[in-house]
């Protein structure tokens, strides 16, 4: 028991090396880069010395894991309040119901146009890399979660896409603020859509007790700020821990035998970001001065691998350094957490499908099944879960629906948090470029807060 408390000493030195940037006033980026750098430095020092899942490192990690898992709870907590708060308040302020119909359609339409293209990425890549199931080898683990996610099948085998659709309505708004349901973001989005539109009926026809709501939701709107500025000033100590976490726990040999599959999934996880990039440009917007500024949303949405948790860092981007409007800003980040993410939802589903093609008689390159395949993944990508576990349900819905043995995606279980942080930074980062081309349109872009050059740091502090 000595090993691990003095690893866990060390930990608490690197929170205490955080907790002075912190008080020194750093910004975030240097805040969040630092962490991340100790993470690794940590979680690959446990792995080095004691192995991976020896002892000393799993009793290590069981404690690290209260920080990292305890800020993604923390981050959760604060979802739904948020969401129902800011569209309400959105609304109201806005007061033109009528752009909403344009502002939810421009954010879903590019949402589902980049999941498309996205798996047709992934066709690419995949045969650009020639990655094919036959080559893997299955263990003890990989046969057990084939197995899984059979049983899971049998679950969703009688789920129509009409039900997907029709699980987005809000028949009981408060289970899904408790987020019962993997569509609840959905539903608290349409239920707080509602909500905003009877606010400014209501301020039409009384004015006087529509100044009354309004100033409810601006006194809501603060405090739930406030608590989720409470919540982000333990950004840094997240992310240490959840990348000790990931570095610890992942083992070199299994990543060394599927290394062109994660080289493959970055390739294709890189050009998807281009293209996100080309569209930016291609609608007037800089994509150098655009990265710059949400570099750090992205980077914890890689350490994080939760969409849905970097919900409250994404609106406060797109309103803050961006100048995207706040309607578009948390529309496009509510939906991207549950729908078009084009890597868990876009490119790994179509990933997977081109590997399992040829076992089962299928020329991954016959332009019908490249056109099944694509639709299938753009319809599918509705009501995926932001948050871990959300690619493999999206595989199981494509896989079952082109008739493939869903078993087969079991065999990336010992690198599925390694290609997953990457899938996530690039759905967060697909939710941003859809706010910010969707506020273009609209012409609720701030122009002055995107070109400042200094962009103001997200408000971590407790004031």
């Amino acid at each position: 028991m000595l090993y691990p408390i003095i690893n866990l000493a060390v930990f608490a030195l690197l929170i205490v090396v955080l907790f002075k940037l912190q008080k020194a006033k750093k910004t975030l980026s240097t805040q969040v880069f630092t962490g991340l750098g100790l993470g690794v430095a940590f979680g690959a020092a446990l792995q080095f010395i004691y192995g991976v899942g020896s002892a000393e490192a799993t009793a290590t990690l069981e404690y690290v894991n209260i920080v990292g898992y305890g800020y993604v709870s923390l981050l959760k907590m604060i979802i739904m309040p948020l969401i129902l708060v800011s569209i309400i308040g959105a609304i109201i302020k806005v007061k033109d119901t009528g752009s909403l119909g344009k502002m939810s359609g421009g954010i879903i339409g590019i949402l589902l146009a980049t999941t498309a293209v996205s798996a047709l990425i992934g066709v690419f890549v995949s045969n650009l890399f020639g990655l094919s199931a036959d080559g893997i080898v299955q263990g003890a683990r990989e046969m057990a979660r084939g197995a899984a996610l059979e049983t899971r099948l049998d679950g969703l085998a009688n789920v129509s896409f009409a039900d997907m659709i029709t699980s987005f309505f809000p028949g009981n708004p408060f289970a899904d603020l408790a987020g019962s349901r993997p569509t609840s973001t959905i539903a608290v989005v349409i239920f707080s859509a509602f909500v905003g539109v009877a606010g400014v009926t209501v301020a039409r026809a009384e004015p006087e007790l529509g100044a009354m709501f309004e100033r409810f939701v601006d006194v809501a709107q603060s405090i739930v700020r406030t608590l989720v500025r409470m919540v982000l000033s333990l950004t840094p100590y997240g992310i240490l821990a959840l990348m000790t976490k990931v570095v610890a726990g992942s083992n070199v040999s299994d990543i060394l035998t599927l290394l062109n599959f994660v080289m493959a999934s970055y390739v294709g996880l890189a050009l998807i970001l281009v293209m996100h990039l080309c569209l930016l440009a291609f609608n007037g917007i800089s994509p150098l001065r655009y990265f710059k500024k949400v570099l750090p949303v992205l980077l914890f949405a890689f350490t994080s691998r939760s969409s849905a948790g970097t919900i409250p860092l994404n609106i406060d981007t797109q309103v803050k350094r961006l100048g995207n409007g706040e309607g578009e800003s948390n529309f496009s980040a509510s939906f991207g957490a549950t729908m078009g993410q084009n890597g868990c939802a876009g490119l790994y589903p179509a990933m997977l499908a081109v590997m399992i093609a040829p076992t089962v008689g299928i020329n991954p390159l016959d332009p019908s099944f490249i056109i099944s395949l694509m639709a299938i993944v753009t319809i599918s990508s509705f009501g995926i879960a932001g948050i871990g576990g959300g690619a493999t349900f999206a595989a199981l819905i494509v896989l079952s629906a082109l008739d493939m043995p869903v078993a087969l995606a079991g065999l990336l279980i010992s690198i599925e948090p390694l290609i997953d942080m990457g899938r996530t930074a690039v759905n967060v980062n697909g939710a941003m470029t859809a706010g910010t081309i969707t506020s273009k349109w609209l012409g609720h872009t701030d122009a002055n807060v995107f070109e400042q050059d200094e962009a103001p740091e997200l408000e971590l502090k407790n004031s």
